[in-house]
């Protein structure tokens, strides 16, 4: 051992003992179970090179991806009661909070900003699943509706990025009150005229799925996605029956009609940079010309029938 371990007393020693470099260098490929080397990853937008699978990304990667430059302004949220029922199972629920801020950097699960998109002003909302499972409690909630007020303030498109896997269980039927008030506020919004994008991410599901999140103008899936209220495994068990494959997956639910298109990862900006163009009147940006080609959708393991499923061109095509 070292004279560092022999004599420094243990806060001393594990600050020099921090380590600059994460510890895991490489990211195991959920699908093939390739190994990519995470800078890699990080500057494909967290889309596996080799199978095109769409990983998670984090709510400050995807707005600074997506706005002209990376340039946005955080729209301030409400305060809401931190715990209201004094919600306790293996730990408190005040203390499940206070680790999921230090892991994530985030008040809650959903970030709203403004910014511009192909020079057209918009309000983005995305939600992170990071932060308990982009669960939708009474923060959440409030976040999505105030991005949606600050759209029809500013008079901009509201374009919410989802990732969910519900509503939130330690906020009990206060978490389940946050359906009926986000779905209010979209409405307000359409009466104001203003588009509405959603995109759903890997997963959305529950509540989030049976609110919000289905009342847009345009939806748009990311391939591969778990867009769903039950997920497949519960309704098995459910009608003891074998669900088709991909069922509830992007393909599948565009193929079904439930959304409009599935999109690349690549390709988003452009997509609904022509959409915003083409909904609010404006004129369409000529940068547009200058949108990545289209890449083809990556096949969902065991589901080969969906492997061909249509994808949107980008806007240049």
């Amino acid at each position: 051992m070292s004279w560092i371990d022999n004599v420094l007393p243990p806060k001393i020693r594990s600050f020099l003992n921090k380590r600059e470099t994460p510890e895991n260098l490489w990211v195991k490929d959920p699908e093939s179970g390739e190994m990519v080397f995470y800078r890699d990853l990080e500057a494909n937008q967290w889309v596996v090179p080799g199978s095109g699978y769409h990983m998670k990304i984090k709510a400050a990667d995807r707005l600074a991806g997506f706005v002209d430059e990376g340039k946005y302004e955080l729209v301030p949220l409400p305060s809401v009661p931190q715990d209201p029922l004094k919600f306790r199972d293996q730990k408190r629920y005040a203390d499940r909070l206070k680790e999921m801020r230090i892991k994530t950097g985030m008040e809650d699960a959903v970030l709203v900003a403004t910014g511009r998109l192909y020079g057209n002003p918009v309000t983005v909302a995305v939600q992170d699943f990071d932060f308990m499972a982009g669960s939708l409690g009474m923060a959440a909630g409030s976040a999505v509706i105030t991005g949606l007020e600050k759209a029809v303030e500013t008079r901009t498109p509201f374009i919410l990025f989802a990732s969910s896997g519900g509503a939130r269980m330690q906020e009990g039927i206060l978490s389940l009150m946050q359906m009926p008030r986000t779905t209010v506020a979209v409405l307000r919004l359409r009466e104001a005229g203003l588009p509405f994008i959603v995109v759903f991410t890997n997963p959305t599901t529950g509540g989030v799925t049976a609110s919000y999140a289905m009342r847009g103008d345009v939806h748009i899936a990311e391939p591969g996605a778990l867009i769903c209220f039950a997920g497949p495994r519960v309704i098995e068990q459910t009608i003891r029956e074998k669900l088709p494959k991909g069922f509830q997956r992007s393909e599948y639910l565009y193929e079904h009609g439930m959304v409009d298109m599935v999109v690349h990862r690549h390709n988003l900006r452009s997509t609904i940079g022509s959409l915003v163009a083409l909904l609010t009147g404006a004129e369409a940006p000529a940068n547009l010309a200058e949108a990545p080609p289209r890449i083809p959708l990556p096949a969902i393991a065991n589901d080969d029938d969906l492997a061909e499923a249509p994808v949107a061109q980008a806007a240049s095509e």
